[in-house]
């Protein structure tokens, strides 16, 4: 028999005492979810929702005479959100699904705890508990957790067909729940409706597979991912697992941007259809550069002065995350100019690690200061000295620049 009260001792004494709070305005509310299954599996908590047969209209009103800050931020879909001490506690009113087109459900409220618990997507995520410390536990969730069988509630294909982003939820819960052999009838019913996966937001899939890329066990989840059909619908251009595959063996950080431009045969074409922000597409297009041969011969060699200099240059251009990721995906191609392999790949990213950002120690108001009027021809000077700057591997400080500048301009024609 599971103590939930004991339970509730793994949570933060704040977490705790808000929870108190809220159990006080809010009697017959349970903690549901996330928070139960991971407060059973002994794991991090990182959000905790409650529920509630009261509607969220009498949820606000309560919360707010007991003097808690409560904001409406769902009140179509039953959520209303308590903050205590700048954190917040999600409580969503019973409900029941009275239409789904896969991507929007229309929602009315219950009483029935069961009936609410049914709408969930997996068993372990269907569980509840009370004030008294009673685990409610409708379709052998607590079972299923601790034998690590992620398995939906129910009929697989209903739940699927409900929100087809399920199916991607599938593959991140049995990346990280799961063990042993998955489910045969979630992968059946995920290979029968994939299809679905086309009326998502590309915005809602990104993030699913942004956790999916950053979570444990990525190769095999990507696998089973692909045998069931669902990378060729997500994935334009098609996957090279074997590419990811090594890029990991490399022990390459799990940046979901870094595993996907490892995975994707196209990374452009993906990052354009999932709608990825500015900044992730920015990155994206910068690991998709190239080092010049050039460059890899200099960092075969090792260790030493030249490899710091090109280095260098390259910190004054690039950012260090940039540099780093594109030196794992080379290693993860095993570039052949690498003589030793992975030992190379390991002293250039120690030397990159332990070099400072250079900063060119100049700006347009230097050349002012020397004389040149405002004009095109500050910048083209400024560039000039930029790249006598680069040429010596970054490494003439102020002076030397302003002396090198000097030179530039008395050697213009007046």
């Amino acid at each position: 028999m599971t103590d939930g009260l004991a339970l509730l001792g793994q949570l933060p004494p704040q977490s705790q005492a808000a929870i108190r709070l809220l159990w006080q305005i809010l009697p017959d509310a349970r903690l549901v979810g996330g928070v139960v299954r991971d407060l059973l599996a002994n794991r991090p908590i990182t959000d905790v929702d409650m529920a509630t047969p009261q509607p969220p209209e009498a949820v606000l009103h309560a919360l707010q005479q007991a003097g808690v800050r409560a904001v409406p931020t769902g009140l179509e879909h039953g959520t209303v959100t308590a903050v205590i001490d700048a954190a917040p506690y999600e409580i969503t009113t019973l409900r029941r699904d009275e239409e789904t087109d896969g991507r929007h459900a229309r929602v009315s409220w219950t009483a029935d705890w069961q009936e609410d618990a049914q709408r969930r997507d997996f068993t372990i995520n269907a569980l509840s508990l009370d004030r008294a410390g009673g685990l409610h536990d409708y379709f052998g969730g607590q079972a299923d957790l601790a034998a690590g069988h992620v398995r939906f509630v129910g009929d697989a294909v209903l739940r699927i067909q409900e929100d087809a982003l399920r199916i991607l939820r599938y593959f991140r819960f049995q990346a990280r729940y799961g063990r042993g052999q998955p489910d045969g009838s979630a992968l059946q019913a995920i290979s029968s409706q994939v299809a679905l996966l086309r009326g998502l937001s590309v915005e809602r899939i990104w993030s699913e597979l942004k956790r999916i890329l950053a979570g444990p066990q990525v190769v095999e989840t990507l696998h089973l991912m692909e045998q069931a059909g669902v990378l060729a619908e997500i994935m334009p251009g098609g996957a090279s697992l074997a590419r990811l595959e090594r890029l990991v063996a490399t022990g390459a950080p799990r940046d979901p941007l870094l595993l996907l431009v490892a995975l994707a045969h196209q990374p452009r074409q993906v990052v354009q259809r999932l709608k990825v922000s500015r900044a992730e597409s920015d990155f994206v297009q910068a690991l998709l550069r190239c080092f010049t041969q050039e460059e890899k011969k200099l960092f075969a060699q090792g260790a030493g002065e030249a490899l710091d200099d090109a280095l260098r240059v390259l910190l004054s251009e690039e950012p260090r995350q940039v540099l780093l990721g594109r030196l794992w995906l080379a290693e993860g191609d095993d570039a052949p100019v690498m003589a030793d392999g992975g030992a190379s790949f390991r002293t250039v990213r120690a030397c990159l690690e332990a070099l400072e950002t250079p900063e060119f120690p100049l700006a347009g108001r230097d050349v002012l200061a020397a004389g040149l009027p405002a004009g095109p021809q500050v910048g083209h000077m400024l560039g000039q000295v930029r790249q006598w700057w680069r040429a010596g591997g970054c490494r003439a400080g102020r002076v030397a620049c302003l002396a090198q500048l000097a030179a530039v301009l008395h050697a213009q024609p007046h």
